[in-house]
Order: C-alpha cells, then sequence, then structure tokens
C-alpha cells in the first residue's frame, strides 16, 4: 500500500514537472513573440514612413502613422499583459511541482519507516522462534537426561 502510495507520488511529481516544462516553454515562446513584435513594429512605422514621404502625405498621413503606431503598441500591451499571466502560472506551476516533490518524499520516508518496522518485527519473530526452539531442544535435552539416569538407576 505505501509502495504504491510512493509510485503515485511520483507518477504525480513527474506530471507537475512535465507541466512545468510546458509552461515555461510556453512562456520563453511568448517573450520571444513580445520582442518579435516590437521589432515588427518599429520596422512597419519606418516603412509607413517612408511610403508616406514619398507619397508626399500632410498632416493626416503623420496622423495615419500614429494610429497605426498606436494600435500596434496596444496589441503589444494586451500581449505583454498575457506574457504576465503566463508567468503567474509558470509560478503556480513551480508551486505545485514543489508541493508533490514534498509529498514524494513523504511518502518515501512512510515507506522506509514502514520497511523498518517491518524489518524490526520480523527480527522480534525470529528471536521468538529461535528461543522457543531452544527451550523445546533444553526440554528434549532434559527428557533425555532424565531418561538415561532413570535407565541407569534400574539396573
Amino acid at each position: 500500500m505505501r509502495i504504491k502510495a510512493e509510485d503515485e507520488a511520483k507518477d504525480a511529481f513527474s506530471a507537475a514537472l512535465k507541466a512545468h516544462d510546458k509552461e515555461k516553454k510556453q512562456l520563453a515562446s511568448m517573450v520571444e513573440s513580445l520582442e518579435r513584435m516590437k521589432v515588427e513594429r518599429k520596422a512597419k512605422v519606418q516603412a509607413f514612413l517612408e511610403d508616406m514621404t514619398k507619397k508626399g502625405g500632410g498632416i493626416s498621413g503623420f496622423q495615419q502613422m500614429g494610429r497605426f503606431e498606436q494600435r500596434l503598441k496596444d496589441e503589444e500591451a494586451q500581449f505583454a499583459l498575457d506574457v504576465e499571466r503566463q508567468k503567474e502560472v509558470v509560478i503556480q506551476a513551480e508551486k505545485l511541482v514543489e508541493v508533490r516533490r514534498q509529498e514524494m518524499a513523504n511518502a518515501a520516508m512512510e515507506r522506509k519507516a514502514i520497511e523498518k518496522n517491518k524489518e524490526t518485527w520480523q527480527k522480534q519473530v525470529k528471536a521468538e522462534r529461535q528461543a522457543k526452539e531452544e527451550l523445546n531442544q533444553d526440554e528434549i535435552g532434559q527428557t533425555l537426561h532424565l531418561q538415561r539416569t532413570r535407565a541407569e538407576k534400574k539396573q
């Protein structure tokens, strides 16, 4: 029963560790995407500016460029919020891994304690059996001795 509990704790720890790794990889991917979005925004704004200056756009062109850049910044800000949420998910996964690690350690200690108690009990049972056997051997020896001494007295 304790071995089963320990195995279940190991499985739960393994699953938590895999989930943590998955969430961490997703966070790294999201951070990379956010950085790529910032670089792309700068490139898009620069391309928009160059296109506008070639066409000779006036104030309305600059206003469009400002709105375009603001929309890109808003998308980045929204994605940055998603990144922060993912950081919280990673933190929760780390906490779960630690809980599972502790549960696994406790299950292993309980199993070892049970095994130690079992070994002690087995030694005690063995000692009791040996003591009974020695007592039986002594009784047999005494009985044989008494039979011999009686037989010698009769002769």
